[in-house]
């Protein structure tokens, strides 16, 4: 089908783990410019790097990239998303990717994918992806966040503990356990009316107990349709020890 979406990629110099972490080197070229090119390959109708710093803009311009400079005032890559919308004024109805600065080896299908599972799901406001948890270790992992969703793959709830607790294994939880659970993955696609309704909406303590900011949409009635991913995402960039990570991967691809 045809399908047309856009990819935002909102990108800080600033950073307390790992300031200019965008435009650090990885085998020649910025990490930011690996996300961009994954964001074309995608077949976006259009894709814009936001940013409020002129060294990221610079860097970006450099490398071909259209570049949207934005509030340094912003708390989160949503609400840089919110403004880059506006200032295109984009149609309420249209889809926006939200693809992060330090995500270089992000398959395209996924980008794709989780555009066309919002286009396919009239009343969600936010699409995302998941897949099943391979390991018993991982299940219990407070940094690896857990989905569960309805029969139609809306979600119910996102969580850092593990859930649907099953209190018959209660700690015993094995492997083959594990793959009942549904790890969510941090790629989302928004309808710009959605991004609209954000910026007024206040965080909740849901989101502030959890530390994460899509229990405050689902706080608020946002409907977030969850569809199983069809390829994984690798490694982000996080900290220095993840860049040498990534490193390692792509000079051996």
């Amino acid at each position: 089908m045809s399908l047309e979406f856009k990819v935002v990629i909102p990108a800080r110099y600033a950073s307390t783990r790992f300031e200019g972490k965008p435009l650090v080197d990885i085998c020649g070229k910025p990490m930011l410019q690996y996300v961009y090119e994954c964001a074309i390959q995608s077949g976006a109708q259009q894709v814009i790097i936001a940013t409020d710093d002129d060294r990221i803009q610079n860097a970006a311009e450099n490398f071909g990239a259209e570049v949207c400079m934005t509030s340094a005032e912003h708390t989160s890559g949503t609400d840089r998303l919110a403004e880059v919308s506006l200032k295109y004024q984009w149609d309420i109805n249209d889809i926006v990717v939200n693809l992060q600065g330090d995500e270089p080896l992000t398959p395209p299908s996924i980008l794709r994918q989780v555009a066309l599972n919002l286009a396919d799901h009239s009343k969600a406001g936010i699409a995302t992806l998941s897949t099943p948890i391979q390991s018993a270790e991982d299940v219990v992992d407070p940094n690896i966040v857990k989905v569960v969703t309805d029969a139609e793959g809306y979600a119910l709830y996102f969580s850092r503990s593990a859930i649907p607790y099953n209190r018959e294994l209660s700690n015993q939880i094995t492997d083959t356990d594990a793959r009942n659970y549904k790890r969510h993955l941090g790629i989302y696609a928004y309808r710009v009316s959605f991004l609209h309704a954000y910026t007024n909406m206040q965080a909740c303590a849901l989101e502030n107990t959890e530390k994460l900011e899509q229990l405050r949409a689902l706080y608020s009635g946002i409907a977030i349709h969850v569809d199983d991913a069809v390829d994984l995402p690798g490694p982000g960039v996080d900290t220095p020890d993840d860049l040498i990570a990534v490193k390692n991967l792509l000079m051996n691809n």
